[in-house]
């Protein structure tokens, strides 16, 4: 599968949407959380893929605003057990394999002690300079957009700035991927075709691959398979090929403009 990949054509930054955990455990007739822990191993076989293929960007939807809100507290706090056992088992494989982590979301809004682990990871691993891991934890995109909108209101009141001089370039400074490119792939296990409130600015031109496998099925090999997709395509942001001709719109009749023929 390496083989078959264009090394420069790879994505600079592929996002995830890691569904289907509780699935895979009520088809084994399992608890959910042994689904979670499936799901946790996943994560460390794509890491490892996306740094050995030299994938620059690699971000985890591992913890939504919604599971915080709307799951039994049961649930969400073995998640959060399990993200303080995930990072303190792995870090030392994230520096074998030159693995930065790095989080984004209303973290601050997560327990003390998953917060003191999340620190000490990123400080662990902040010298390594291959794929920079990100996990999004307690994020929605909704709310990004929402604190993106609240910083840029406050920069604008403090620096007496006209409005018709703010764009995009501005809101975007304010978002919490503010250090990062936007993805160039998003996947999606489990077979929903939603993207259930994920980096809604960023992923305006992003090339979307869904998959039915369910997440703790997941593989590196199943990311390159992805990514394999990827290359196929031909990325147009709104354009055209090179080469092609628009359609003629001025020349049909308004009944054709009217009904999208």
């Amino acid at each position: 599968m390496y083989r078959r990949l264009d090394a420069e054509r790879l994505p600079h930054h592929v996002a995830i949407i890691m569904d289907g955990n509780g699935r895979w455990a009520g088809k084994r007739s399992l608890k959910r959380f042994l689904g979670h822990q499936q799901g946790a191993e996943a994560v460390q076989y794509v890491v490892e893929t996306a740094s050995r293929i030299g994938l620059p960007w690699l971000t985890l939807y591992a913890f939504s605003l919604e599971n915080n809100l709307k799951r039994p507290r049961a649930e969400v706090n073995f998640l959060m057990r399990l993200l303080r056992t995930y990072l303190s088992n792995n870090v030392q494989r994230m520096n074998d394999n030159n693995v930065r982590i790095r989080y984004v979301g209303r973290t601050a809004e997560l327990p003390e002690e998953v917060r003191e682990r999340m620190a000490w990871a990123a400080e662990a691993t902040r010298g390594n300079t291959g794929t920079t891991l990100t996990l999004a934890l307690n994020y929605g995109g909704r709310s990004e957009l929402t604190d993106a909108f609240r910083g840029l209101c406050a920069e604008v009141q403090r620096e007496g700035r006209r409005l018709d001089d703010i764009d995009e370039t501005d809101i975007h400074r304010h978002l919490y991927t503010a250090h990062m490119p936007d993805p160039d792939l998003l996947i999606r296990t489990s077979g929903e075709m939603r993207i259930s409130n994920f980096l809604l600015w960023q992923i305006a031109y992003t090339e979307i691959f869904v998959t039915n496998r369910l997440w703790p099925d997941f593989r590196g090999i199943h990311m390159l398979e992805a990514i394999e997709d990827y290359q196929r395509r031909e990325r147009r942001y709104g354009g055209l090929n090179d080469g092609s001709e628009s359609d003629d719109v001025e020349s049909l009749p308004a009944n054709q403009l009217v009904a999208g023929r």
